[in-house]
């Protein structure tokens, strides 16, 4: 079996900026920091060398997640956005494909644990179907809390599979759409997070720009086509594909 590359520093794209936080697109692959493991290249480090000065991590995004992760630039402004992820006023928002077609919308409400071995504890997530390709279908998925791994546990939960996930997918179907569209990575992206900025409660809104790891697949699939002209309309995620 060929070994898996390491991720590119390179993509890590920086897509808001100013004196207290910095929002960046993280790639498929890389780690938000070391914790347990022993990666060379991490988010946090990469920010860290982007900026030349100390980052703070503030959430986290599983290592095949892509898309929008927070840091800030102090710890006091880090103290302020964790109050506030905890209190539920940020809000995210993540495409991904999912085996099955679920119904146009709905919520899941199961507890998972918060942390390895922990207990089970309240999560719920809401969904919206997007577009669906065969038996497959795209989802906006937007968790109101956050627990480990909640998105992938509850969509298996419900028997909707997140592609290319190993731990809680499906091997025949994360085999089908490596052979047939290159897709060799989780199919989760997070493509937008608001809040209120911590210092000044401005509201805040940065989306991340699919990566050609997915924008590719998912042209090549037609999947964004048939409801384009509804989504420019609505929130303009037709962009996204072009960025």
């Amino acid at each position: 079996m060929t070994a898996t590359p390491p991720p590119d520093p390179t993509e890590v794209r920086i897509l808001y900026q100013d004196d207290a936080l910095v929002v960046v697109s993280k790639p498929s692959g890389m780690l938000v920091h070391r914790g347990w493991a022993r990666d060379r290249v991490v988010a946090m480090t990469v920010v860290r060398d982007l900026l030349g000065r100390y980052v703070y991590p503030v959430h986290r995004l599983d290592r095949g997640t892509s898309g929008a992760l927070v840091f800030a630039l102090s710890p006091e402004v880090a103290r302020l956005y964790q109050a506030s992820l905890q209190a539920g006023k940020v809000e995210k928002r993540y495409w991904t494909l999912v085996r099955g077609i679920p119904p146009e919308e709905g919520t899941i409400d199961h507890p998972i644990p918060r942390s390895p071995r922990g207990e089970r504890v309240d999560a719920v997530t809401d969904y919206k179907r997007l577009a669906t390709f065969e038996r497959y279908a795209l989802l906006e998925v937007r968790p109101r809390t956050g627990r480990l791994h909640q998105i992938r546990r509850h969509l298996k939960h419900v028997s909707h599979h997140v592609i290319g996930d190993v731990r809680y997918g499906k091997g025949e179907h994360n085999r089908y759409f490596r052979e047939r569209f290159g897709l060799h990575r989780l199919v989760l992206h997070a493509l937008e997070v608001a809040f209120e900025h911590p210092m000044t409660g401005v509201p805040l809104r940065v989306r991340a720009p699919l990566g050609e790891d997915l924008a590719g697949p998912f042209a090549a699939m037609g999947l964004l086509m048939p409801t384009c002209s509804e989504l420019a309309e609505t929130n303009g995620m037709c962009q996204l594909l072009r960025s």
